[in-house]
C-alpha cells in the first residue's frame, strides 16, 4: 500500500474518535430557553450532551442505535404491508377484463385501468409491453397476462 493511502486510512479512522455531537442549552434575555449545537457568544450556555436520552413509548430509555434500528424495522414492516400498485390494461369488450375488474372492486383493491383501444396512454404502454392480449395486469413491477384470482393474490399479497 502506498504511503498516502496509509495516511488517508489512518486519518479517516481517527476522525470517528474525535467526532462528538454537542448540544447546548441557554436562556436568552427574554427568558426563553434555546437548544443548539453551537453556543451563542452573547449568553452563557450549558453543555447537555451527556444528559440526552431517547425515550421509547413504553417509557424505557434506549440508545440512539436501538432507536434507529427500531425506526428502520418499522419502515421495513410498513413497506412489506403497503399495498402494491395495480394497473390493468384492458378493453371494454373483454370478458376476462370485466372479471378482473369485478374481483378488484369486490375485494377493495385499488387499481388504475387503461383501455388499450381508447386511451392514448393505454395504446402507448400496450405497444411498449408488446401486448398480445388483454388484460395485462401489473402488480408493482410484476406482470400477469390474463387473470387468475389465485395468481393475482400470490402476486399482490405474497405467499401465505
Amino acid at each position: 500500500m502506498k504511503w498516502p493511502m496509509v495516511c488517508l486510512l489512518i486519518s479517516l479512522s481517527l476522525a470517528g474518535v474525535f467526532a462528538h455531537g454537542e448540544v447546548y442549552k441557554w436562556v436568552d434575555a427574554q427568558g426563553r430557553v434555546h437548544y443548539g449545537d453551537k453556543p451563542p457568544a452573547s449568553a452563557k450556555a450549558e453543555d447537555i450532551s451527556d444528559k440526552i436520552t431517547i425515550n421509547s413509548f413504553q417509557g424505557t430509555e434506549v440508545t440512539a442505535n436501538e432507536f434507529f434500528d427500531a425506526v428502520e424495522e418499522t419502515r421495513a414492516e410498513e413497506a412489506r404491508n403497503r399495498p402494491k400498485r395495480v394497473v390493468m390494461y384492458s378493453t371494454v369488450w373483454c370478458g376476462v377484463c370485466k372479471k378482473a375488474k369485478r374481483y378488484f372492486q369486490e375485494n377493495r383493491i385499488p387499481f388504475k385501468e387503461y383501455d388499450v383501444e381508447k386511451s392514448a396512454k393505454g395504446k402507448k404502454d400496450y405497444a411498449q409491453m408488446q401486448g398480445r392480449g388483454v388484460p395485462i395486469i401489473l402488480v408493482g413491477k410484476t406482470r400477469m397476462n390474463g387473470f387468475s384470482a389465485q395468481r393475482f393474490e400470490q402476486m399482490y399479497r405474497g405467499p401465505q
